[in-house]
């Protein structure tokens, strides 16, 4: 850090002063995905009220539509976040968090949308067509940071023909496109999500797989080619933009996709979720040395189970959400197909304790009469069918969003869509919806508020399935702090 900053910049000096002082969330922007391809809307961003002292509190307040097609909105991200805080007091211009970035996963479109100038009510005011990024050979955008520097970077998952291909793409402050971001000869070999600490001169990226792949639906054969389908951790030297290691979790590491470092920046440890097994790695930094070393931490067991085709198949997780509380205490893992959210006491990260789980649908409900559970390591019995305002909660527990403050956890139910209609299709039918879990930050523990709910069972053109979530202001997902000795 330059000795002449000051602090002027969008978010919050720390981890902890945004947990401190950061206010109350009021507003929710999620992405919602249009489900029926043939209708002329396309997806949209949803503002959620969740002001409990607003009369519309737990509604759907605004909508932002794409009108496109086919666009699949899928994560978001901002134009400037806490790694902008300190700036340079000869600074010509003073960094502001007032523009939203959804990369379109399907359609490689990228849309920025302004959020100042009535945060209830989003506009679209430039949109990045998908040649762009196919003029530079890569398509899939999914995770959006942006740099200390202004500069905007979106992480990619293929070439321009849908082939894996793990690389990011850099926009300008003003949203032209760059070029792609990592130099050298080493390329990762897929991509997925990723985030940088500077002070260890590091960035972590992790992979899914090939678009032409995923974007089909999932098919177990498509792990014959592991070039095409991810395993691995890739690192990244932040200053020369080159891929310096590459671990390889193995079969238990299949899909690793959210992945996080600890909040606080001079701490060069973290943790990434693996989907299709359900597996936690824990990776940290070497003493003495620019490399990284991982173990798996977190083991939750597959389900033998029979969906009525009379053939008893591994049932597992799928974690597709992980989130670090902002003082590094909690740890919160997902299981989107077994159904439940989990709470773990980070406190020593090499030996999470388990704190806190709650159902929230999944595919093992006891109601479901076509499922039969033929083993289960962790469960005596299996979960029933959770009802929040009268409505039996379809799919299960995917994206979540952690208040400034760690007490409120916000928990979305779609996936993505191909893989939402092949898994969950009474949820497509049905619309999705937002739930609430109240967590004890105290002594651990975590319990659903039965009195919110947000239903995208009647959405103005159809049922919708809401995905990824963000706070105006900044959340324990979108913002990465810098380490500043001064």
């Amino acid at each position: 850090m330059s000795k002449n900053s000051c602090c002027r910049g969008p978010g919050y000096a720390t981890p902890l002063d945004a947990m401190k002082s950061g206010p109350r969330e009021k507003l929710l922007y999620t992405v919602t995905v249009q489900p029926n391809l043939d209708e002329p809307h396309g997806d949209y961003l949803s503002t959620i009220d969740v002001d409990p002292e607003s009369p519309t509190y737990c509604q759907v307040i605004h909508r932002t539509f794409t009108n496109r097609k086919g666009d699949e909105l899928h994560h978001s991200g901002w134009n400037a976040c806490s790694s902008c805080f300190y700036v340079d007091e000869n600074a010509k211009t003073i960094p502001k968090r007032d523009r939203l970035v959804l990369p379109a996963l399907n359609s490689d479109f990228v849309y920025i949308l302004d959020v100042v100038k009535d945060p209830r009510k989003p506009e679209i005011i430039k949109t990045i067509d998908g040649d762009v990024l196919k003029s530079h050979n890569v398509t899939g955008p999914h995770t959006t940071h942006c740099l200390a520097n202004g500069n905007i970077m979106i992480s990619v998952m293929g070439d321009a023909e849908g082939n894996a291909k793990g690389d990011f793409i850099l926009f300008d402050s003003d949203f032209n496109c760059i070029g792609t971001w990592t130099k050298g000869e080493e390329k990762a070999l897929c991509g997925y999500d990723f985030w940088y600490q500077p002070y260890f001169d590091v960035m972590v990226a992790s992979e899914w797989g090939a678009p032409n792949k995923f974007r089909r639906g999932w098919q177990m054969k498509d792990l014959e080619d592991m070039t095409q389908y991810g395993c691995r951790l890739n690192f990244y030297k932040w200053s020369t933009q080159t891929l310096y290691q590459t671990i390889d979790l193995g079969t238990d590491g299949i899909t690793p996709l959210e992945i996080r470092f600890l909040h606080d920046p001079k701490r060069a440890e973290g943790f990434v979720g693996c989907a299709l097994n359900a597996k936690v790695f824990y990776f940290k930094k070497k003493p003495d040395s620019d490399e990284f070393e991982a173990k798996k931490v977190i083991d939750i067991p597959g389900k033998l189970v029979d969906t009525g085709n009379g053939t008893a198949e591994d049932m597992g997780g799928m974690i597709s959400d992980i989130i670090i509380s902002l003082d590094d205490r909690f740890l919160y893992v997902n299981c989107w197909m077994h159904g439940d959210v989990r709470q773990y006491d980070i406190s020593d990260p090499e030996h999470p304790k388990l704190t806190g789980q709650l159902f929230l649908g999944g595919a093992i409900c006891s109601d479901l009469t076509n499922v039969v559970v033929k083993e289960d390591k962790e469960l005596t019995e299996r979960p029933p069918a959770r009802y929040v305002k009268g409505r039996r909660l379809e799919g299960g527990p995917q994206m979540m969003q952690l208040s400034l403050d760690g007490k409120r956890l916000y928990v979305s139910s779609s996936l993505y869509s191909p893989w939402d209609k092949q898994f969950y299709p009474k949820m497509v039918s049905k619309g999705g919806h937002v739930c609430l879990i109240d967590v004890d930050t105290v002594n651990g523990g975590i319990s659903l508020n039965e009195d919110f709910f947000v239903d995208f069972a009647n959405e103005p053109y159809g049922p919708g399935l809401p995905h990824e979530m963000r706070y105006p202001g900044g959340d324990c997902t979108s913002d990465i702090w810098l380490a500043n000795d001064e």
